[in-house]
């Protein structure tokens, strides 16, 4: 197995990734909480851990990837109040929004995709552990996490003595230590199940715990999973609390790496609903299709904070355009002669030790960029006999691109028509067809008028032996 590197966040050093069983790979990432569309933070994490899981299914790992759904939370429960909507009409329309938006961005699907209301008894099972070892304890509004029980608590995020990380936790004056937080909430008016030890709802943190437990840990084995990602705001106090909550009441440590990306800041600031400057994904994906966005995010290493700006994401695009005008001309060439081959071996290869150095993208694409320059080049100038050949290799590679970073998978014709409707479709198609006609009857006027009208709604046009092709500007 070739040998791989990642940051460690709790190390704070990259280390030999190394998972505990030979050739397979369980990995949890955190997921949305289902209350409204998701962000650019949302995209990036999601794309991050993608990358990830592709890299390792690339090195012959067998990964099970499980990504949850938070479908019970106080902030659902507002949104309730807001609309006055049930709590499964709401979670439902934003888990399939968020689905959807995923598929625009390439992202491979889970193994598994647990909800936290599907899996309420490994909740309570994990409460009643706690309750019962003397870990936890119970006060009015709920069940406590007794933190001073766990010699280890900290060791996840080295923040726990930081104030203004532990102003996070609930706050209640009648809790034992101050980094003690809710595993069951009581007095839940809205949203309410049944359990041993009062009626109540499931804090944030115990959900993770709990899932992870039923549907990855192996108990022979001391951690529960082999990696455990998320944005980097989920490593105190959530990651810390869930190491906390395994480690007490199931006696594993949860996770063998910690591995978190970047925030993305708009305008020089952390993006968030607080600062009230969160940009949804269906407005991006509105201007941009949804490989670019994420060709865009992956031009940042994972574990930096990721500034979106137009500015970069249009410079994104057009380095983007270049491997598609390579796949339009290599698709024209290759007219389907002889069938796909492999990709080249040495450039899987090179692309493979860039990304097994820590995800480090910017040299992978470094890579793809020189690839694109030689091969049009070749493509340009190789003779018309060979341009077949060239032209099925150059394919096969992409299609290494595709399945290695998740790009370049699309139609290249449809890829430069992102954003034209289906009625400009129309007008487009019957103007080129007009404009054939005008040609026919050598009506040259006419059709330098229609090639003027194509140009002023942003379309160019190219006459090839098969047609005319165009594009959007």
């Amino acid at each position: 197995m070739t040998k791989m590197f990642l940051f460690d966040s709790v190390k704070k050093e990259k280390v030999p990734f190394l998972p505990q069983e030979e050739n397979k790979v369980k990995m949890y990432v955190c997921g949305p909480t289902v209350y409204d569309d998701a962000h650019l933070g949302h995209a990036r994490s999601s794309i991050v851990f993608d990358l990830l899981h592709r890299v390792l299914k690339a090195n012959g790992y067998e990964v099970t990837f499980v990504k949850n759904f938070t479908d019970i939370d106080d902030k659902i429960i507002k949104k309730m109040e807001q609309t006055g909507s049930s709590l499964e009409e709401i979670t439902s329309f934003y888990i399939k929004s968020y689905k959807d938006e995923m598929d625009k961005l390439n992202i491979l699907p889970s193994t598994i995709e647990p909800k936290a209301t599907e899996n309420l008894d490994s909740m309570r099972e994990l409460v009643d552990k706690l309750l019962l070892n003397g870990k936890a304890y119970k006060l009015d509004d709920g069940i406590y996490l007794k933190t001073s029980s766990d010699s280890n608590y900290g060791d996840i995020s080295h923040r726990v003595s930081d104030e203004a990380s532990i102003g996070r936790i609930e706050v209640n004056s009648q809790k034992e230590d101050k980094k003690d937080f809710a595993l069951w909430k009581f007095n839940t008016n809205t949203i309410s199940y049944e359990a041993s030890f009062g009626c109540g709802r499931p804090g944030w943190h115990c959900e993770c715990s709990a899932m992870i437990d039923k549907h990855l840990s192996d108990k022979s084995l001391p951690f529960a999973i082999d990696i455990h990602g998320g944005g980097a705001d989920l490593l105190f106090p959530h990651h810390e609390n869930e190491a906390s909550q395994t480690r007490m009441a199931y006696g594993q440590e949860l996770s063998k790496y910690w591995i978190h990306n970047g925030f993305v800041n708009i305008d020089g600031e952390k993006m968030s609903k607080s600062l009230g400057n969160s940009f949804f994904l269906k407005d991006a994906l509105k201007e941009y299709s949804g490989e670019v966005i994420r060709f865009y995010m992956l031009t940042t290493h994972y574990r930096s904070d990721l500034s979106f700006n137009t500015e970069d994401l249009e410079a994104s695009k057009k380095r983007l355009d270049k491997l598609y005008r390579l796949k339009k001309k290599a698709n024209f060439e290759a007219k389907n002669e002889i069938p796909i081959k492999k990709p080249n071996q040495q450039l899987k290869s090179e692309i493979m030790d860039a990304l097994n150095d820590d995800l480090n993208t910017s040299k992978a694409f470094v890579i793809i960029d020189e690839y694109i320059t030689g091969s049009y080049n070749l493509l340009a100038n190789s003779k018309t006999s060979d341009k077949s050949t060239w032209a099925h290799d150059i394919l096969a590679d992409i299609k290494l691109f595709e399945d290695i970073l998740g790009i370049g998978y699309q139609n290249s014709e449809k890829y430069f028509q992102f954003g034209v409707s289906e009625d400009e479709k129309k007008k487009i198609a019957k103007l080129i067809l007009e404009r054939a006609e005008a040609k026919k009857e050598k009506n040259f006027s006419l059709s330098d008028a229609i090639r003027d009208e194509l140009s002023s709604m942003k379309i160019s046009i190219t006459d090839t032996p098969s047609g005319t092709l165009w594009e959007k500007l």
